[in-house]
């Protein structure tokens, strides 16, 4: 049941979206301050994290991915459709503990691809669907809202739980590729590059920690504002 106050507005709602916008501000600030830190610690493996991730990638079993730079700040990512890392400036040509953990993070997709690890196949086989779920969610649900038509609110219900679903499944792959990351670091490093490369991809993981966290409680709202249309007369 909805808790309403005043002119017709549903707290809950509100208190949902100061809470998600709390959690997300809180978890950027930490992987950016943490980032920054070790960001001003010199690695003790030679080369750039480009470098580094290149010989990840070539004793990963994953020698034909390509690496290029982006623009931006933590912009890094794994491409599986050219089959790319792409880092940012900094940590493309950068040395610092911060640069080779999040390179080697990378590094750590695309050897998760090579090997076929399931999680990370059932993330990009979710892609197309979650694609079209997170466009056309929103759309739905207020058309069955306005519309008064159940079956519209229960399609966009599910829509938005193939989101939930995907945000979930997103974080086993990401604590993967830093495991991955971590261990590679520091059997070939010093116990600082372990150290920092840990606490770098860490406060990241907290980022898809916190938007799974916030995607959970916005559908535990929706479903107790909306599941039971179903049943009214």
């Amino acid at each position: 049941m909805p808790l309403y106050f005043g002119y017709g507005i549903d707290v809950g709602y509100y208190v949902i979206a100061l809470v998600a916008l709390v959690i997300g501000a809180l978890a950027q600030g930490y992987i950016r301050r943490t980032y920054r830190k070790w960001s001003e610690v010199d690695s003790g493996i030679p080369g750039t994290g480009a470098d580094v991730a290149r010989r990840m990638l070539e004793e990963g079993g994953a020698g034909e991915v390509g690496i290029t730079r982006v623009d931006g700040t933590l912009t890094d990512h794994y491409d599986p459709r050219d089959n790319q890392l792409h880092l940012s400036q900094d940590n493309y040509r950068g040395g610092s503990v911060a640069s080779v953990a999040v390179a080697c993070h990378e590094a750590g997709h695309a050897v998760q691809a090579a090997r076929g690890f399931v999680p990370y196949r059932l993330r990009s086989a979710l892609v197309p669907a979650v694609s079209l779920a997170e466009r056309s969610w929103t759309l739905v649900l207020l058309l069955g809202v306005f519309l008064n038509t159940v079956g519209l609110v229960q399609v966009a219900l599910v829509l938005f739980a193939v989101s939930v679903v995907f945000q979930l499944v997103t974080l086993p792959v990401e604590i993967d590729a830093s495991r991955r990351a971590v261990a590679y670091l520091g059997a070939r490093g010093s116990g600082l590059d372990e150290r920092g490369a840990r606490a770098v991809l860490t406060a990241a993981a907290l980022t898809y920690v916190a938007a799974a966290l916030t995607s959970v409680m916005q559908l535990v709202y929706l479903l107790a504002r909306y599941g039971n249309r179903g049943g009214r007369r």
